[in-house]
């Protein structure tokens, strides 16, 4: 085991690490050096950041390797940034912060408009430098011809023909096609000094922006060209579980899979992350403009193109067609429905009515013809706006359109690989179309190769285990798993699983079941002296109880679809708040209410998420790929996990430094321990990890007042004389 006469406390920017944040970092020091990954699971106050990052950033100064830390949460990005600042204070670092180009962009262009349009000003520049070289020449042969060199003469003759084209071609890309002045400016002016500012501290995307803003600079492309062999990235999620920016990222930092560590912040969202990176989708408006372009094509592949393209989108209105039943087409808005179109004994509704509706040699022949063609048009398009004959880059919808197809066809008979079909309404014109989409249900096929070939990963989260489940589902093999429980003093919590109405979805509806929970949440709101945070299954619970229950407290709800920052600031700024919220929306976990921002969070029911045809599909594949090992492993890995562990994520919003404290209530009958042997199927207790079944204190909802008021009391926390019961 590592000591703390370890090389790596010098990264280390406190003055000692706790006791178990030591082990943790020897442990991980260790786990690196051979190569493994790890599962680590650390409670709020474990210090998990820095106990991954430390070991890893002195195994990579030690084996010339870079560390690449990864969040999908905002907040952990700013808190990242906090503590490479801290490090780097004591410890140099070359440290980048790096994000995607659509926030960095100056001048608002997609990544194909900006690649063609770098690709133009680096031919600007080139010609520019040619230009000076034979000015440089021309101005030497005249001096040696004025001096009496017939041949000097001759040579500066030919020169100045050259000079003459070159600045014909300058003037041709200057006026006729399209470059980017902030580029241009990289590619024009020592940049040193950017680079001496950039790498004087750990500076944000903003930061970079900002700068190379004032100094007419792409502060994107100077980042990637400033990357390579850095001993530290902070970047989103996405850099590396997209198999495309991955490579691309990875070419960045000049280093290949096997020299980078990666560290995943709240990893237990990698499964669907994973999952949300692999999901592949086709619109109807993208198979109409593929065959609009087609139709503008002379070229021998275009009718077998069409044809192919023109069958599938036909297919695609019939499947979605033949689901709506009465008034069915009317009641679509303008979100995305799906419509069930797998079926079990045969191929999905969609392929069904492509093959029987395809006429032709051969869709697959067609299908050839169609990406050929398809790569044809978009190397145009690239270098038509490269010329500055198009003024923005066009996209190629009949390779976009081919691809898709070819993969649908494919792969829907692929383990995992599920079809669907949603429709939605288009406002502007009230027309309905469909969309076709492959949906990835097991995400290990997306993580097992970005797993097998990096060096090692840290896998980090508050809510990680079991250790088994998290292993499988993302394709993790032998790790090193650990894991530390709440690491704060446990008289400064309790933890409540209150013997209420089990809220199964049949008894939501009923008044006498909403009455009961109402006034439970009245009398939490009531006898807790400060906010109170409520997480209901939905957002429409959400509202209910927010309705329902009748509290001096200012009422606060989150609805979906609207930015909840402002509504989360109003809530902590004030000291007598109630939150009604959703479990699954963006408040439940990596925010953190400190202190007063929050002193007793709810869960309602046990929020299992909507049950649709996609999570069907999930829970059959992982009962294909992992039944054998134990009963009803589609449930317990897609849906009762999952909803458990957001679960825990939502209790650990409240208590979260030493001197904190808070209650923590789970308002469910089976929560409670006596579930487990009066209604057993449904009991989830057992779901949670052993250290935290054992601070759960089983009570009646009559009794939770007399509770929580005990406990309040006990951490002196009201103000003035406390309720009365």
């Amino acid at each position: 085991m590592a000591t703390t006469d370890d090389g790596y406390m010098r990264f280390f920017p406190f003055e000692e690490p706790y006791d178990h944040q030591q082990e943790a970092m020897g442990t991980i020091y260790d786990a690196l050096d051979e190569g493994r990954d790890v599962l680590f699971e650390g409670a709020c106050g474990t210090g998990k950041t820095l106990a991954s990052l430390v070991p890893a950033l002195e195994h990579a100064r030690e084996t010339g390797k870079t560390v690449v830390i990864t969040t999908n949460v905002h907040q952990q990005m700013r808190q990242f940034v906090e503590d490479a600042r801290a490090i780097t204070d004591q410890e140099r670092l070359r440290a980048v912060v790096f994000r995607g180009k659509g926030s960095m962009c100056h001048i608002d262009v997609d990544y194909e408009e900006c690649q063609a349009l770098r690709d133009t000003t680096r031919d600007l520049v080139e010609v520019e430098s040619d230009i000076a070289e034979l000015e440089q020449r021309e101005g030497e042969l005249l001096s040696d011809g004025q001096a009496g060199s017939s041949e000097a003469m001759e040579a500066r003759n030919a020169v100045v023909e050259e000079l003459r084209d070159l600045q014909d071609e300058r003037e041709e890309i200057e006026t006729e096609r399209s470059t980017c002045d902030h580029y241009y400016r990289n590619l024009t002016v020592d940049t040193s000094e950017f680079y001496a500012w950039l790498f004087d501290d750990v500076r944000t995307p903003d930061d970079v922006y900002e700068y190379a803003h004032q100094q007419g600079l792409c502060g994107y492309e100077l980042l990637k060209e400033g990357m390579d062999g850095v001993d530290l990235v902070v970047c989103n999620y996405h850099h590396l579980l997209d198999p495309t920016i991955r490579e691309q990222f990875f070419n960045w930092i000049g280093r290949d899979p096997e020299d980078i560590i990666a560290v995943f912040d709240e990893a237990h969202n990698v499964e669907s992350a994973a999952r949300d990176h692999a999901r592949r989708t086709l619109t109807e408006n993208t198979l109409d403009q593929a065959l609009e372009e087609l139709d503008s094509e002379e070229d021998a592949r275009t009718d077998a193109a069409a044809n192919v393209i023109e069958t599938f989108r036909d297919a695609l209105v019939e499947a979605y067609e033949d689901s709506f039943g009465f008034g069915g087409r009317e009641a679509v808005d303008e979100h995305w429905d799906d419509i069930t179109i797998a079926n079990d004994d045969r191929k999905d509704d969609l392929t069904l009515a492509f093959l029987q509706g395809y006429t032709g040699p051969g869709f697959h022949e067609e299908l050839d013809h169609a990406l050929a063609l398809g790569r044809d048009l978009d190397a145009r398009y690239q270098e038509a706006f490269k010329e500055g004959d198009l003024d923005t880059r066009k996209e190629c919808q009949t390779l976009q359109a081919a691809g898709f197809i070819s993969d649908w066809l494919d792969e829907t008979d692929e383990t995992g690989q599920y079809p669907v079909v949603s429709v939605r309404r288009d406002e502007s014109t009230d027309d309905v179309y469909g969309r076709a989409e492959l949906y990835t249900c097991i995400p290990e096929q997306v993580t097992r190769d970005l797993f097998s070939d990096l060096h090692a990963a840290v896998l980090m989260s508050a809510t990680l285990r079991p250790f088994d489940v998290t292993e499988n589902v993302v394709g993790v093999e032998d790790p090193v798993t650990m894991a530390y429980g709440a690491q704060f003093p446990e008289e400064r919590r309790r933890t409540y699983a209150v013997d209420g109405p089990a809220l199964f979805s049949s008894e939501r509806d009923d008044p006498q079941t909403q009455q009961r929970i109402a006034r439970t949440l009245e009398d939490i709101v009531r006898f807790t002296p400060g906010n109170t945070l409520v997480f209901c299954p939905s957002y429409s619970e959400a509202e209910r109880y927010h309705d329902m229950t009748a509290v001096s407290a200012t009422r606060y709800l989150d609805e979906p679809g609207t930015q909840a920052r402002d509504l989360r600031e109003a809530f902590t700024d004030g000291d007598d708040g109630v939150l009604y919220t959703s479990l699954w929306g963006t408040l439940g976990e990596g925010v953190s209410y400190d202190g007063d921002d929050a002193r007793t969070v709810v869960v309602v029911g046990v929020p299992y998420p909507h049950l649709d045809d996609r999570m069907d599909a999930v829970q059959d594949a992982y009962d294909v790929a992992f039944g054998d090992d134990e009963d009803d492993a589609g449930w317990r890995y897609a849906v009762e996990i999952p909803t458990i562990r957001k679960t825990r994520q939502a209790l650990g919003r409240v208590v979260r430094s030493p001197d904190d404290f808070g209650a923590r209530i789970l308002l469910d009958k089976r929560y409670t321990e006596a579930a487990e042997m009066e209604m057993h199927d449904y009991a989830v207790r057992g779901t949670f990890p052993p250290g935290e079944r054992r601070e759960m204190v089983d009570i009646g909802p009559e009794k939770l007042k007399f509770a929580m008021l005990n406990f309040y009391q006990d951490m002196d926390a009201y103000d003035g004389p406390p309720p009365k019961p």
